[in-house]
């Protein structure tokens, strides 16, 4: 039997803003956790999701809270934005804290209905329609097998993991900024030759990053100094600052696990 699901924003009573998608299939075969999941094309438009969300977040925000419905977006097949899935290993830690294991909603539900998952915790401002089956959009779930990390591969080389390397501090003047006041530096100049790696790129104040400019730290006569050399840290040491040092904003449902 073919079920078609359709993904709604869920509203409160009042006005209901237009139908968010066209319908996503999914093979029925007895049991749900059976059953194979194939989602059709997503067909979404932008402010009829970014929309659910605003008010969704306002709703919270009148009940005394301060997340929104999805902190996290996904981009669909066309790219619209779907809220995201904290997927957590059988023991409920994150399979990763950089990046954050995150899923796309289709990923989600297919692992759900496959049983290779279970859920969590639920949105309450999605939900998943079909004649005959009525879904909350899950937010966090959990395989329901372990599986095994590796903290031996080399991290990705990406800004925010080298602020978490640095702890978000910037490497000359010593000083902890917000994200919006950082960027990183080239020690060695990439006009001097200076490679865009671990081992020549620290975290850096835009002020001290002007003050620098392209020059060499031995042309600028000791006025400015690193703090630590800069290194490849192991994954170990990126996931244990990534919880010191957890997204802004995450939802609600993910804090009791990040």
């Amino acid at each position: 039997m073919l079920v078609s699901l359709l993904l709604y924003p869920r509203v409160d009573s009042g006005s209901v803003t237009g139908l968010c998608r066209r319908p996503c299939a999914i093979s029925m075969s007895g049991r749900h956790e059976r059953s194979s999941f194939r989602p059709a094309m997503a067909n979404v438009e932008r402010k009829t999701v970014m929309g659910a969300a605003a008010a969704a977040a306002g709703r919270q925000r009148a009940r005394g809270g301060s997340g929104a419905v999805a902190d996290e977006l996904f981009s669909g097949d066309q790219g619209h934005l779907f809220p995201a899935c904290l997927v957590l290993n059988a023991d409920f830690s994150p399979l990763s804290y950089v990046p954050l294991s995150l899923w796309s909603w289709k990923d989600t539900v297919r692992a759900v209905f496959r049983g290779s998952a279970q859920v969590v915790s639920e949105y309450d401002e999605w939900i998943i329609r079909s004649p005959n089956l009525d879904l909350n959009l899950p937010s966090v779930i959990a395989l329901k097998q372990y599986v095994p990390t590796s903290n031996t591969h080399p991290p990705a080389f990406t800004r925010r993991n080298v602020y978490l390397r640095d702890g978000f501090t910037c490497q000359y003047c010593v000083q902890a900024w917000p994200t919006e006041v950082l960027t990183y530096d080239h020690v060695v100049p990439v006009s001097k030759q200076g490679l865009n790696e671990w081992g020549n790129v620290v975290t850096c104040c835009t002020h001290c990053n002007a003050k620098k400019g392209s020059r060499l730290l031995k042309d600028l006569g000791g006025e400015m100094k690193l703090k630590t050399a800069p290194y490849m840290p192991s994954r170990f040491e990126l996931h244990q600052k990534a919880r010191m040092y957890p997204p802004k904003n995450l939802h609600a449902d993910w804090k009791d696990y990040v």
